[in-house]
């Protein structure tokens, strides 16, 4: 009898956490630096505190302003990644008209500007609400999470789409084949292999509203950014603490989304398809 020989599939390379370029850091901390020292001269010139000590004692209430931004953009992203599954999905449904009405409200808020898109929820949108007799209100930054959620959905929306769409066909095929229904097929089939598609745009996704979160101070939500100018202005308004403030809160949001993004690189790497 002869022995036929088996390819096996090669195992997959053990999971290691993704090397940061140091570069990147080092240019943005010797500018950090650059600009304090500037700001340094200036203060010990005018006979100010230092700007060092002055960024000391606002770190707290700029930390809790951060921790904001974070929540909103968590928020929004689990808000708008359940509406953009179920938008996907509309998108590839059997119904022509259901498709054509999932296709036009992506195409419509992923065009969108996000700006705007955050202006109509908070000016739109009602204060508060009546359900069964109870009232729920509706504070300025849940309206503001609204707003991000929408472009967010529909940018989850494609990335669903093109994941399910870059499966095989012979996959539905194969299941057809052995009685499965559409909801089965997509269900137990499809979407498990579009997980590792899907979760590389999807992380970029969450970076790219992480950092856009800043454009709720334009409506009046309390978020770092706001918090930066309030402490800027109840420093009376030194000229010297305009770069080093501004600075600080690039850094938070660097260190935060700067491994996001490294993360996605190598999740790309390592989940690369070979059709």
């Amino acid at each position: 009898m002869k022995v036929l020989p088996v390819i096996l599939r090669p195992a997959p390379a053990p999971w290691r956490a993704p090397v940061l370029d140091r570069r990147h850091g080092l240019f943005l901390a010797l500018g950090l630096v650059l600009a304090v020292g500037a700001a340094e001269a200036q203060g010990a010139a005018a006979a100010h505190p230092s700007v060092l000590a002055t960024l000391w004692r606002w770190t707290p209430l700029l930390m809790e302003g951060f921790v904001f931004n974070i929540a909103i953009s968590l928020l929004a992203m689990a808000i708008g990644t359940v509406m953009g599954v179920l938008l996907g999905l509309g998108q590839v449904a059997p119904s022509a008209a259901l498709r054509r009405v999932a296709w036009f409200l992506t195409q419509f808020f992923r065009n969108a500007p996000w700006l705007v898109l955050l202006f109509f929820a908070m000016f739109l949108l009602p204060f508060e609400v009546r359900v069964g007799g109870v009232t729920i209100p509706l504070p300025g930054w849940l309206k503001a999470t609204i707003g991000f959620s929408l472009p967010v959905m529909a940018n989850t929306a494609e990335i669903v789409r093109g994941a399910i769409q870059s499966i095989p066909f012979g996959q539905w095929e194969a299941a057809e084949s052995l009685a499965f229904s559409r909801r089965r097929t997509l269900w137990m089939i499809i979407l498990p292999q579009c997980v590792k598609r899907m979760l590389p745009p999807w992380m970029n996704l969450y970076s790219l509203v992480t950092m856009a979160t800043v454009l709720a101070s334009v409506v009046g939500v309390t978020e770092m950014l706001t918090l930066v100018s309030e402490v800027h202005a109840a420093e009376g308004g030194r000229a010297e603490l305009l770069a080093p403030l501004y600075g600080y809160a690039l850094i938070c949001f660097f260190l935060y989304c700067y491994p996001i993004g490294r993360l996605t690189v190598h999740l790309e790497r390592r989940f690369q398809v070979r059709i």
